[in-house]
């Protein structure tokens, strides 16, 4: 049986682990492979796998099932990740999965805000109260804080040059 390369990230942990799988790997095999790399796993920790809606659960016996070489497997607090958006006066929110991307929520505020395709490809998102605009391809698990399960974005005017 082939071997699949994955990345780990957990929360409490910085960095990224990687990891090898077999395809048909069960579920017990990946929370041992996950404990072997000293990832904390208990009854309120959840695992995503790449852009997963859904956290896998904890059955040892069921295979984990959409394994790839490459893909992300999340290991955090959060079951969904409760995102905000401001732009102008306005306030939306909305739960993303840990594994979302950035690019994923500024799609949905585009359309939510309704913005036209010119203003879109001008603005970005801020993580609010700081200057970090974080990757279009960043995961929002990469982003929340420590035992926290929300985030909050400014959508901005990326700056121009012009002249």
């Amino acid at each position: 049986m082939s071997k699949l390369t994955v990345f780990i990230h957990a929360y409490g942990r910085p960095g990224i682990l990687e990891a090898e799988l077999s395809e048909a790997a069960t579920m017990g095999e990946l929370l041992a492979m996950l404990t072997a790399l000293g990832v904390a796993i208990d009854a309120e920790t959840f695992i995503f796998i790449d852009e997963d809606e859904q956290h896998r659960h904890h059955e040892h016996h069921h295979p984990v099932g959409g394994l790839k070489h490459g893909s992300r497997i999340h290991v955090c607090r959060c079951k969904r990740i409760k995102t905000s958006v401001h732009f102008l006066d306005k306030t939306e929110t909305r739960e993303f999965a840990p594994g979302a991307r950035v690019k994923g929520v500024k799609e949905w505020a585009v359309l939510t805000f309704k913005l036209n395709p010119k203003d879109a490809a001008e603005h970005v998102l801020q993580i609010c109260g700081s200057p970090v605009r974080p990757s279009t391809d960043t995961r929002l698990n990469e982003l929340v804080k420590p035992h926290e399960c929300a985030l909050c974005f400014d959508l901005v005017p990326e700056k121009r040059v012009e002249g």
